[in-house]
């Protein structure tokens, strides 16, 4: 991510004016017999839903949003925000206001220009049930966004709290106290959108209309999502490269097979089979650095002996210590990766190793077979322990791993649960049909502990509203969420989030297993490479010798 000047930084809760120039990452890609052009080939893999950004929560179609798209901020590889289509954003009455300022002269690549409605109608569309986007809870804290959550709404009602006042300016009136609005203001349920987006959604879904670095050209289902360079895009992510194209996979052997025949220019997904060679690979540049994504699994509360009672806190802990996550990070991604101390990755202020409860994510098989029998006293055990994942991912070899520990600890029987594809894996968590426990993790949309958290575990996620696939509900961790967004400083704010996690610690919506690095490899051909704050590539960087 190329960092540009800062004028002023986001402050929490005071009178906070962001005049900040713009910064951000992309991706790139090419045809493989594009040797004619600067345009490089990526690995990718088929998009959960249509390319709308404010229904965009996974990888597949995250990289491909991030291309297309720019909004109001971005950030840098430090996590620091910049500018990018807006010119200012300027605070009041604690975190409750908020005023933008857009710059002049944006446009889509339809050619009409990018407004202050263009921003306003999107995050209405996003938030409004009835439009079932994923990205909706993001605008919780907005006046008027309860009112779009019932059941019978109007699929036109929007946000009471968005006002437009004129072309290049919003006002934002918020039901309570948010310090983080301006940081996840470049996250995607953020991105404008323009009129035909609203006027054909099915249309738009296979064929967006965008602002960013990149202009959509065609998506072949299951083959490639093609793009080229966006010669109006007025950022400060101006691609170096002429183009990308996602090459979609099912497996990600088959991307390294064709990386190492030279029939994709670059992955930042290294199979199990090669994390203990790639680095070593003379035919390739392979890259191994510090990220921001985080390894879960996800025991969801409507599974049998698993509510958020008791009994299936009991149950959760148990299998939590009955994990060596030391062992398997060791055995299995070779020094690609770090065993959890909390539910943050070290990039963000409020990781902890010093998380009151936390000794639940080490291994302690006789402290495991101890709570599954007090669980047992509750509720004698019954059936199978499954973990469904995505077969054409790389969580094969650790979800087997961890299911092996599990069985061989509790005495019970545990296994994997293949599930072919993403788009089908995906399909199932998101309309909560999951029957087993699944993978899970995230990689982050904006950086502070609010993304990892309130997004993944806060009650206003739920139901199909953004991440809290599990459905988890909490008063008490919802109260310190709310104190977090409302705290004057961010090390105020990073305590409230600390004392969150450590409800969470106790509840285990989902088990942190491992922090992951930024792994990648590329041809040799291949230049550029480099890492967001979250451990994504910095696609508008890459260049191709010719």
């Amino acid at each position: 991510m190329n960092t540009r000047h800062v004028t002023s930084l986001v402050a929490a809760g005071a009178a906070i004016v962001m005049l900040l120039s713009g910064c951000g990452s992309t991706g790139t890609s090419n045809s493989s017999n594009a040797s004619d052009s600067n345009i490089i080939s990526v690995y990718g893999s088929e998009p959960a839903h249509p390319l709308f950004p404010g229904n965009t929560t996974e990888a597949g179609g995250g990289k491909v949003v991030d291309q297309l798209f720019a909004g109001l901020v971005t950030y840098d590889a430090k996590g620091g925000i910049h500018n990018e289509v807006a010119d200012s954003i300027t605070s009041s009455d604690n975190a409750t206001h908020y005023v933008i300022k857009l710059k002049s002269g944006w446009k889509f690549t339809d050619g009409t220009p990018v407004t202050a409605h263009s921003f306003v109608n999107a995050w209405n569309y996003t938030a409004n049930s009835a439009n079932k986007q994923a990205s909706a809870s993001f605008f919780s804290t907005i006046e008027g966004y309860d009112d779009l959550q019932k059941p019978d709404v109007d699929p036109k009602a929007t946000l009471s709290g968005l006002t437009v006042v004129d072309d290049n300016t919003i006002d934002v009136k918020l039901s309570q106290p948010d310090s983080a609005f301006p940081v996840k203001a470049g996250s995607h349920a953020y991105m404008p959108l323009p009129e035909s987006a609203f006027k054909d959604p099915k249309k738009f879904g296979q064929h967006p209309v965008s602002n960013g670095p990149y202009k959509f050209v065609s998506w072949q289902h299951n083959h490639s999502i093609e793009m080229v360079k966006n010669p109006d895009y007025k950022g400060n992510r101006v691609a170096k490269n002429d183009g990308l194209n996602f090459k979609i996979y099912t497996s990600p052997d088959s991307a390294y097979a064709d990386l190492r025949g030279g029939n994709l220019d670059f992955t930042n997904t290294i199979p199990d089979t090669a994390l203990t060679s790639f680095q070593s690979d003379k035919s390739l540049k392979a890259y191994n650095e510090p990220g921001g994504n985080t390894l879960t699994f996800t025991i969801p509360e409507w599974l049998e002996h698993f509510g958020q009672n008791e009994e299936g806190n009991l149950r959760r802990q148990a299998i939590s210590m009955s994990i060596d996550r030391k062992t398997v990070a060791e055995k299995i991604f070779h020094g690609t990766a770090t065993p959890a101390v909390d539910f943050l990755a070290a990039p963000i202020s409020a990781y902890s190793k010093e998380l009151k409860g936390n000794e639940v994510l080490k291994y302690n098989p006789s402290k495991a077979k101890e709570l599954w029998a007090k669980a047992n006293a509750i509720s004698p055990w019954s059936g199978e322990f499954g973990i469904a994942y995505n077969a054409d991912g790389t969580a094969k070899n650790w979800v087997e791993a961890i299911c092996n520990y599990i069985k061989n600890t509790l005495d019970i029987d545990a296994k994997s649960i293949p599930m072919s594809t993403s788009d089908e894996f995906l399909s199932n968590v998101d309309s909560g049909k999951m029957t087993s426990a699944y993978r899970s993790g995230w990689g982050p949309d904006y950086p502070s502990a609010d993304n990892y958290l309130v997004q993944l575990y806060d009650s206003s996620s739920a139901d199909g509203k953004g991440g809290n696939s599990g459905n988890y509900k909490t008063p008490e961790f919802d109260a310190m969420m709310d104190k977090a967004l409302s705290a004057p400083s961010t090390e105020e704010a990073d305590k409230y989030y600390q004392q969150g996690e450590e409800i969470l610690l106790q509840d285990l919506p989902a088990i942190p297993l491992w922090n992951q690095n930024a792994t990648a490899a590329s041809t040799s051909a291949i230049s550029g490479v480099a890492f967001d704050y979250g451990g994504g590539p910095v696609f508008t960087a890459l260049t191709k010798k010719q």
